[in-house]
């Protein structure tokens, strides 16, 4: 049964307690309820003294100091995940204002670009079959084969073989189509194509600057809503090749200019303000970007899981992106005009939208890397298991090489001692190379992350902890420890 404190006596000094030894007083015992909570520090004691009622001055207390916190934490997390779902989407237009930048403002970015599609067999094809109706329509087939009967007939040919010859128009024809086609091919699938078509394709870029961005001034115009090239040099290369071949009267077609279309759209004029802004926005929007998504993950309370979401944001813009792109390859071969070669339209697609394509792939690839090893370095069983797996490995190894002699020295206690510095120096490097890579593709995203891995694994060898070279301890299989153990 818990006793009850006796009243304070006269002196304060309580009454009724006894006395032992030395005339010391009894210890007063504690209450029922247990020990009493000391009041914290500049808090008056509560009137009644008891012990849960300190308790429960204590949790209210607890529970308003928590609740603002709470609040803030909440307000935090909001503002993070509202800055990278802007960073996301940011990242989408600046691949898009980085590839207009390049490959519209860039004539030799542009000519590069452009420049494979003179060995691509389906353009071939079609600028050979092109150039070969704009030459036949030049020739004059009948009048042609009224010469030949003409010329029979002075040359005293009777008159039934040279009216026969008046009757061969179909197969003149048919062997003059042959004759022209091969011809035609000849000079396409040649070096001098390849030269024709970069200068006619630096020529075209400039109107093509022109019209989409409004730059340069003048009032350039594409016709027909189209991105073509002149194919009138190509042409001239083919009649003095069919005169070189015999083919007297093709001397006599004119100078021919025919267009080639390399891109057609009813909405290019329209466009023409958003060119203008992405080309603007090329230099500027990825920093832009890359600052807001830094800005998130500063703001965010657990910056780690926000750097993770900064990844799969990113990511998820790419995704959707590269399916926007195929989506549109779809649409344009739908409209392309009557009787365009669909291969090769979907050729000069494929080719005009490579850098985009790849950029998207490399800033998706570096997405995915920034996911993961914000992953791997947080408290998770699986990123424990696999940091704890990299260091058995690595200690292993370094041991192994221990038994053979090698030591450290001073190396193994500097890296240990500036360890999280040199990671991050690590890191920055990584980031220099990448921003300073001129175009990066996918492949080069994942060899930087290696050597970055890498690098990170020769840290870890080379930290031999502040005690610096310590050889492993030999195996004794009983008995105490040698003395210089």
């Amino acid at each position: 049964m818990a006793s009850i404190p006796p009243e304070p006596g006269p002196g304060g000094s309580a009454s009724g307690g006894g006395s032992g030894e030395g005339g010391a007083a009894e210890p007063v015992p504690a209450p029922a309820d247990g020990p009493a909570t000391p009041p914290e520090p500049g808090r008056p004691a509560p009137a009644g003294g008891g012990a849960d009622e300190i308790a429960q001055l204590h949790a209210r207390i607890a529970a308003l100091e928590a609740a603002p916190k709470k609040e803030h934490h909440r307000w935090r997390t909001s503002g993070a995940v509202v800055l990278i779902v802007i960073a996301s989407l940011l990242s989408l237009l600046s691949v898009l204002a980085v590839w207009t930048s390049d490959f519209i403002g860039d004539t030799d970015r542009y000519v590069s670009t452009v420049a494979p599609l003179a060995t691509e067999p389906d353009v071939q094809q079609a600028v050979t079959n092109r150039v070969t109706q704009v030459v036949l329509e030049q020739i004059d087939v009948d009048a042609l084969v009224k010469q030949l009967s003409d010329a029979a007939a002075q040359q005293g040919v009777p008159a039934n073989a040279a009216n026969l010859i008046n009757n061969l128009s179909g197969p003149v024809k048919s062997a003059l189509t042959q004759l022209v086609s091969a011809t035609v091919n000849k000079v396409v699938t040649s070096d001098a194509f390849a030269t024709i078509w970069v200068e006619a394709n630096r020529l075209v870029h400039t109107s093509l600057d022109k019209a989409l961005t409004g730059k340069g001034g003048g009032a350039v115009k594409l016709e027909n809503d189209q991105v073509a090239i002149d194919i009138a040099p190509i042409v001239a290369k083919v009649k003095d090749e069919l005169v070189n071949a015999g083919l007297g009267p093709v001397a006599k077609i004119p100078d021919v200019h025919t267009n080639f279309v390399l891109f057609a759209s009813k909405d290019i004029g329209r466009i023409k303000t958003y060119f203008r802004l992405l080309e603007i926005a090329g230099v500027w929007l990825p920093i832009i970007t890359v600052a807001i998504a830094a800005g998130g993950v500063f703001l965010a309370v657990n910056r780690r899981r926000a750097l993770i979401g900064v990844g799969i944001g990113f990511f998820l813009a790419m995704l959707l992106l590269g399916i926007a792109l195929t989506v549109f390859r779809a649409i344009y071969l739908d409209h392309i005009p009557v009787g365009a070669n669909e291969a090769a339209a979907g050729a000069v697609y494929d080719t005009l939208i490579r850098f985009m394509r790849a950029t998207v792939r490399a800033v998706g690839a570096m997405a995915v890397v920034t996911a993961v090893g914000a992953f791997l370095v947080g408290p998770s069983r699986p990123a424990v298991a696999a940091r704890t797996a990299c260091r058995r490995i690595i200690g292993s190894l370094r041991e192994a090489l221990y038994s053979l002699g090698m030591r450290l020295g001073p190396v193994g206690r500097f890296v240990h001692r500036w360890k999280r510095w040199i990671g991050g120096g690590i890191l920055l490097v990584a980031v220099l190379v990448l921003a300073t890579w001129s175009y990066p593709t996918w492949a080069v995203v994942l060899w930087i992350t290696f050597f970055v891995a890498l690098a990170f694994g020769v840290r870890e060898f080379l930290d031999t902890g502040p005690d610096g070279d310590r050889a492993p301890p030999p195996t004794v299989p009983a008995g105490p420890p040698p003395a210089h153990a």
